[in-house]
């Protein structure tokens, strides 16, 4: 019987009430040991059952905690009839993940797709309850899978509810998922409890406040002198003072109980194979007895059970080094030939001296584990397996092994300190590469920006091979970029020249080419012709755009040519990759290009789409440079369409980041935003402060691509403030460089200044090479822009007739893009004509939510609902619960009519 817990009782079966109407949700249970967590599980298992839920069950187990997806096999076992009813790439996944189908390694956030996919095909014949039982004990890779399903449940018939212990490192628990905090019983309840304790009145009183109502602790501790020699107001550190309870009492055992009671803890709590190693340690399991009759364990057919977790804790904490070890080693002598993974656990648990044959027999199950995408669970195997390596190369070399696979789990501290530990070993040229790699990898996505550039250049550096070494140099120039340091990637772009010939691989010939592309352009040294160039090669070459490492190369090109043209139709193909794979850790950085290509066209509402689900994605995976790219890029869109309070939000976030990390590209940004959202809002001197800060910061930084530099913006504002002399001195400037570039959108941008500071007689000439330029562009709002500027200028030479159909045609721009405060000046210059200003109504592609929208592209793709969940992370329920949205926000019935007005809207 639960006593008390009303409160915390009424949640959770609220929590059941809400997802048996299709309204899932998730809640972790934090509270210290013996609080009452598992008894609050059964109480809402019974709940469950009772209402005709579903109820998938596991427990956390610290000896299976490196037992690769173990924690989800027990959870999932009851439903994997249903595994082949997911689209291919889940199902894959999930069938290798459990070892139940041969299959690759997934990325780590593959398999939470797939756990988040069977539970909802589950959910869609009666509703479920998951109910995990100490999940900070669960191993790793099921933790994360569990935890990025929970996440995304919202519109499943599915209550998810797991216990973790308050204090204890859990993915669980750092995953962001909505916790209840569970306290100790109040006074009453703890009475209640203690009727069979025959305590004396003062007794009880101690105990209790000893105790903060802790429910196992008012059972378990002694009512003695201990709880006498507190001050009043100094209760207990509870859960140490029950190990210490537990541990006196083991200590009372004879010496074949205790080493009976210690193979127990480290064997899982299965009879035979406790039975087997303490066969060979000389002892029986009728020994458990004693224990038994202490109140530490019940031994029932088949398992052996500790009271409570803490009694297994504090018996292995008690024992001795030597002797945990000769436990391991009975354990692994006694393990079932079938199970490879536990034999190596023990005995690498047994070591004590490097072994090399042990750390082969670590090493094989590390592979094992890898193979089958658990992650983190091989990366601490390499690790053991490392510890226990004689010779120092290969130590190094497993050390490596075990921080790709720790990156890979989505661990970059442990990453980075195996790296640190492997580079005072001795290593050859191929490991020191490979470790490079990954170490610049790291600290680019985390936000060390320049430790990746730095890391970078000297490994590309020092490579012989010059297919080796482009790829490094590259990575260079992409981190030099985004740190804002153009004069470190001029100089490696010279060193990628340099190599260029002695290059066999087209793979790194096209790399090299890109890169130094880049460069170029960011240097205002050229470069448009390389990309140009490379990227016609890529629309050929298939293993070129299915290749993830080259993904955001493949998106940065149409960026920096800024030309409508075939280029750009890689994009697509480059994300929906991606996408199969379920990497999430790659997607980031690359929906941040997608969404700044959107932008740059009339599709400003999938691009805040696209740039929200970025910022999403980085945050969960732990990627800092991400976070501020895709923040850095949404508040500049949200400063066109006028959205102050976000853009105010995201650029003071991107700015802190930035200053933090060093990433002055995207400080940039920050302030570019800033600076857009007052030019629009007409607080034009605050603008022009923002302009002139991002001038400064480009210069300082040596930013020489002209399309970073906001000298047409700034010329607009000096007009504005009637400045004419400077404006006019920044428009030459601004027109040698764009001419020194020569791509279509610098040179409009630069015919506009020019317009705009032109005389009377000459402006017309101006504005008509400006729109001519902007028509080879996809960048609608530039033209509009200029549109807009011309009717400025037109209106204030008298020639009202003629300013007409510019501010029109800005008009009609600005209000389809949504771009509200340039289109509020629109309309005033307009109405400054004479004319009547007839505005556009808000299309039905305003009201949608940036995932609502997604949704509906998805869809309207021809993907079926559970195709578009797999392509999108979410459940199959989530797009059926979106998709009714859009239907009613737009008006349609069928997917067919949702095509269609997709396609008008457009």
């Amino acid at each position: 019987m639960l006593l008390g817990r009303e409160h915390e009782r009424q949640v959770l079966r609220s929590l059941a009430a809400a997802a048996r109407v299709g309204q899932g949700g998730t809640l972790v249970v934090v509270g210290e040991a013996g609080i009452g967590k598992s008894a609050l599980l059964r109480d809402l298992v019974t709940t469950a059952t009772d209402a005709r839920m579903r109820v998938l069950q596991a427990a956390g187990v610290e000896a299976e905690r490196e037992v690769p997806f173990g924690g989800l096999l027990q959870l999932l076992r009851p439903v994997l009839g249903h595994l082949d009813a997911l689209p291919a790439p889940q199902s894959e996944a999930l069938g290798a993940a459990l070892a139940l189908r041969p299959g690759a390694a997934a990325e780590r956030f593959a398999v939470g797709a797939a756990v988040l996919g069977l539970l909802s095909r589950v959910a869609e014949d009666e509703p479920v309850a998951v109910v995990v039982d100490d999940a900070h004990l669960l191993d790793a890779p099921s933790a994360q899978a569990l935890a990025f399903a929970a996440r995304r449940l919202a519109a499943d018939p599915v209550a998810v509810v797991l216990t973790a212990r308050l204090g204890a490192p859990s993915v669980v628990t750092e995953s962001g998922l909505p916790t209840l905090p569970l306290g100790g019983l109040g006074p009453g309840d703890a009475d209640a409890l203690l009727v069979g304790r025959h305590l004396t009145a003062p007794a009880r009183a101690r105990l209790l406040a000893a105790t903060g109502g802790n429910p196992l602790a008012l059972l378990e501790l002694p009512d003695d002198a201990t709880l006498d020699s507190l001050p009043d107001d100094a209760p207990l550190p509870v859960p140490a003072s029950l190990a210490r309870a537990f541990a006196s009492r083991a200590d009372a055992l004879s010496p074949a109980a205790r080493t009976a009671l210690l193979v127990a803890a480290a064997g899982g709590g299965d009879a035979a194979s406790t039975a087997a190693a303490c066969a060979l340690l000389r002892v029986g399991t009728a020994d458990l007895d004693e224990a038994s009759a202490a109140g530490l364990v019940a031994v029932t057919a088949g398992r052996v059970t500790f009271r409570h977790d803490l009694v297994r804790s504090a018996v292995w904490a008690e024992a001795s080094p030597a002797d945990r070890r000769e436990v391991h080693r009975a354990l692994a002598a006694t393990v079932p030939p079938g199970d490879a993974d536990r034999h190596a656990w023990h005995l690498g648990e047994a070591g004590g001296e490097p072994d090399e044959q042990v750390a082969r027999t670590l090493d094989a199950a590390a592979a094992r584990a890898a193979a089958r995408g658990a992650h983190a669970v091989a990366g601490l195997g390499y690790a053991r397996a490392a510890a226990l390596t004689p010779d120092p190369a290969h130590r190094a070399a497993r050390l490596v092994t075990a921080a790709e696979l720790s990156w890979r789990a989505g661990r970059p501290g442990p990453a980075l300190d195996l790296l640190a530990r492997a580079a005072t070993l001795p290593r050859d040229p191929a490991l020191r590469l490979r470790a490079a790699t990954l170490e610049g990898t790291v600290a680019a996505r985390t936000g060390s920006i320049e430790h990746a550039r730095d890391v970078f250049v000297a490994a590309g550096t020092s490579a012989q091979d010059a297919d080796l070494a482009v790829p490094l140099l590259a990575d260079a120039v992409l981190a030099a970029q985004y740190a804002g340091d153009v004069t470190s990637a001029a100089r490696t772009a010279a060193r990628i020249d340099a190599l260029l010939p002695a290059v066999r691989s087209s793979r790194a010939r096209w790399l090299g080419e890109m890169a130094s592309g880049v460069a170029g352009v960011i240097g205002g040294q050229g470069g448009p012709d390389r990309i140009r160039e490379a990227m016609g090669r890529a629309l050929d070459d298939a293993a070129l755009l299915a290749d993830p490492q080259l993904a955001p190369w493949l998106v940065l090109g149409p960026l920096y040519l800024r030309e409508a043209g075939t280029a750009r139709s890689v994009v697509p193909t480059v994300v929906a990759h991606l996408r199969r794979r379920a990497d999430l850790g790659a997607l980031p950085i690359l929906l941040f290009l997608v969404a700044r290509d959107l932008a740059t066209s009339d599709r400003w509402t999938d691009a805040v789409a696209t740039y929200t689900e970025g910022v999403d994605l980085a945050r969960e995976a732990g990627q800092v440079t991400d976070v501020a790219a895709c923040l850095g890029g949404l508040a500049w869109l949200e400063a066109r369409r006028g959205d102050a309070d976000a853009c105010r939000a995201h650029a003071a976030e991107v700015l802190a980041l930035t200053a933090e990390h060093h990433l002055g590209f995207f400080r940039a940004w920050a302030l570019l935003a800033l600076g857009d959202l007052a030019l629009g809002e007409g607080r034009t001197q605050e603008a022009l402060d923002a302009y002139t800060a991002v001038d400064e910061l480009v210069t300082a930084q040596r930013f020489g691509d002209v399309d970073g530099w906001p000298a047409a913006e700034m010329v607009e504002a000096l007009v504005r403030l009637d400045r004419a002399d400077e404006a006019a001195a920044l428009t030459s400037r601004l027109v040698r460089r764009a001419v020194g570039k020569g791509q279509p959108w610098s040179l409009a941008r630069a015919a506009r200044a020019r317009g705009l500071t032109a005389s009377a007689d000459d402006l017309d000439a101006a504005f008509t090479e400006a729109l001519d330029l902007h028509a080879r562009t996809p960048d609608t709002f530039e033209e509009a822009r200029t549109h807009l500027a011309y009717g400025y200028r037109l209106r204030r030479a008298r020639r009202r007739t003629d300013a007409r159909p510019h501010l029109r045609a800005a008009l009609a721009t600005f209000d389809a893009l949504g771009a509200r405060p340039w289109a509020e000046q629109a309309a005033a210059e307009l109405r400054a004509t004479g004319e009547t200003v007839h505005r556009r109504d808000v299309t039905g592609l305003d009201h949608l939510t940036p995932q609502e929208l997604q949704v509906a592209r998805t869809l309207a793709a021809g993907r079926t609902t559970r195709e578009a969940a797999a392509a999108l992370f979410l459940s199959p329920k989530t797009i059926e619960y979106h998709l009714r949205n859009v239907y009613t926000k737009l008006g349609v019935r069928s997917r067919g009519e949702l095509t269609a007005a997709l396609a008008a809207l457009a």
